[in-house]
C-alpha cells in the first residue's frame, strides 16, 4: 500500500479532529500514514508522498487559510501531477465554495481527486462526522 500523508491547518480544532479521524481510518486500512500540520512539512517533502490528504477549513470569504496553508498549497500544486489527492475541511458559513474552488485547483494541477469531491463538515464533527472521516481515510487508503 502507498505511503500517504495527512497534512492540515486548523484554527479551532475542527479540522484537526477530522485529520485525526482520517488518519485513524487510513491506518485501519493498513496504510503507512503520517500526520502533519502544515507548519511541520514543506511542499517539497509533501511531494515525496504518492498519496496526499489535505485539510483546511473555509476562511474569510470561503478561501483557504492565507497565512500558512495557501502558500504551502500554491507551492505544492506544481508537484501534484499524477498524485492521488483527497481534500477535507470544516466550515461555519457559506455553501462550500472554498472546497469546489480547491477541487478545481487540484484537478487542474493534474492530480487524481479522490471521490471527485472533498469531505466537508459544518463546524465541529459530531460522532457521525467522525465516522465519515474514518471511512473517508479508509477508502482513500484502499484506493
Amino acid at each position: 500500500m502507498d505511503k500517504l500523508a495527512v497534512i492540515y491547518w486548523s484554527q479551532t480544532g475542527n479540522t484537526e479532529s477530522m485529520a485525526n479521524a482520517i488518519l485513524e481510518g487510513a491506518k485501519e486500512a493498513g496504510a503507512d500514514a503520517t500526520l502533519f500540520t502544515v507548519s511541520e512539512i514543506t511542499a517539497e517533502e509533501a511531494a515525496q508522498y504518492p498519496k496526499l490528504v489535505l485539510g483546511c477549513p473555509a476562511m474569510g470569504a470561503e478561501v483557504l487559510e492565507e497565512g500558512e496553508f495557501e502558500p504551502f498549497f500554491t507551492e505544492l500544486s506544481g508537484r501534484l501531477n499524477g498524485k492521488k489527492v483527497a481534500l477535507f475541511g470544516s466550515y461555519g458559513w457559506g455553501d462550500g465554495e472554498w472546497m469546489r474552488d480547491w477541487q478545481t485547483r487540484v484537478t487542474d494541477a493534474g492530480a487524481q481527486l479522490f471521490s471527485g469531491e472533498g469531505l466537508i463538515i459544518n463546524e465541529a464533527p459530531d460522532d457521525d462526522g467522525i465516522v465519515s472521516c474514518k471511512k473517508f481515510g479508509k477508502e482513500f487508503a484502499a484506493n
